[in-house]
């Protein structure tokens, strides 16, 4: 399935019904006077965050939503229907802005959270509503209210509990595979991953967590360079990060500045990201000739006061341990919250 994490859609309300201009008619009964109903109100559109739904590919595709039109009073006193509501379902995360003022509408953040984007019509009321002592047989009605329109901007921000990031190839796809039942494309050369992917993860003890694979990250991403910082704004709503980085030596620049790079790229989207709790990844131990280097990066890192765990997702080694801290870190900060 593509993933969409913006698009723009137009909505419509629906317009309440028209009122009934009429006047009883029945044998015996005379002067019967006024009885039109009332027309029925246009239906609403509404939002909801569905949690079974990961991307605004359907609205990507349908931009236009109109909900139904109010039916038409009657005579005898018989009121119009009221149309129903049309309820557009979208992932858990997705924030809603007027596209023309840039207003933040509302940010669904959980399941179920629902926005009333635009509000139908009023239905027009009947020749009956009109009728006084002085005037008992109005010939007056009113047609039915339009519905509101709107323009809105909807863009997604992935709730996960922890984020992967770090240049491209060091391991971020790898370990979510290892970890988790997603089925990331892995290979060896840059940009593999084109958008980001999400895995549930048993942790120690049982409890689930669900675990972002940020794509696209490299030197100069905040300016424009590769995929930009596009897919950045998913980091925003993780709880804890773990920082990849691969120890090779036979790469440039050095291990230890393709860890700032990505520091530096965090903190030039939004200052507060580099103030998630971290924890810091040397991956690709199966490697004999990283063994050395990674030794010396793990005490650089821990020199700079982060936790360092030292894994290979192809083999497993390491990741148990990451796991359980990563769970206890994601447990402490959501007690914090």
């Amino acid at each position: 399935m593509k993933f969409v994490d913006q698009t723009r859609i137009t909505v419509l309300a629906g317009t309440g019904g028209r009122g009934c201009l009429s006047f009883r008619r029945e044998a015996y009964v005379p002067k019967g006077g006024p009885d039109g109903g009332d027309g029925g109100k246009g239906g609403d559109v509404l939002l909801v965050a569905d949690e079974s739904l990961n991307t605004l590919l359907d609205c990507q595709y349908q931009q236009l939503y109109r909900a139904r039109n109010g039916t038409h009073g009657k005579g005898k006193d018989q009121h119009g229907r009221a149309a129903p509501d049309l309820v557009i379902r979208v992932p858990v995360g997705t924030l809603v802005k007027d596209d023309t003022t840039g207003e933040l509408l509302a940010d669904l953040d959980r399941p179920g959270s629902t926005l009333l984007a635009v509000r139908g019509g009023r239905g027009g009321r009947g020749n009956a509503r009109f009728a006084t002592s002085r005037n008992r047989a109005p010939r007056r009605f009113e047609e039915g209210q339009p519905g509101e329109e709107r323009s809105l901007l909807l863009e997604l921000k992935l709730i996960a509990d922890i984020g992967l990031v770090g240049l491209p190839n060091s391991g971020k796809s790898t370990l979510l595979s290892r970890v988790s039942n997603a089925t990331p494309k892995i290979a060896d050369y840059p940009f593999t991953t084109k958008v980001p992917g999400l895995g549930v993860v048993r942790g120690p003890g049982g409890r689930d967590f669900v675990m972002a694979d940020i794509p696209g990250l490299i030197e100069d991403a905040h300016k424009g360079a590769g995929m930009g910082d596009r897919f950045l704004r998913h980091i925003e709503r993780t709880r804890v990060l773990l920082h990849l980085v691969d120890p090779s030596p036979l790469l440039t620049p050095t291990p230890l500045e393709r860890f700032h790079i990505v520091m530096n790229e965090l903190a030039s989207y939004r200052k507060d990201l580099v103030k998630l709790p971290m924890i810091a990844v040397v991956t690709k131990m199966d490697l004999p000739e990283n063994a050395g280097p990674a030794e010396d990066l793990k005490n650089e890192l821990e020199h700079l006061g982060l936790s360092v765990h030292l894994i290979s997702a192809a083999t497993g080694t390491g990741v148990k341990d990451l796991l359980r801290h990563a769970g206890k870190l994601l447990k402490k900060t959501r007690e914090q919250e």
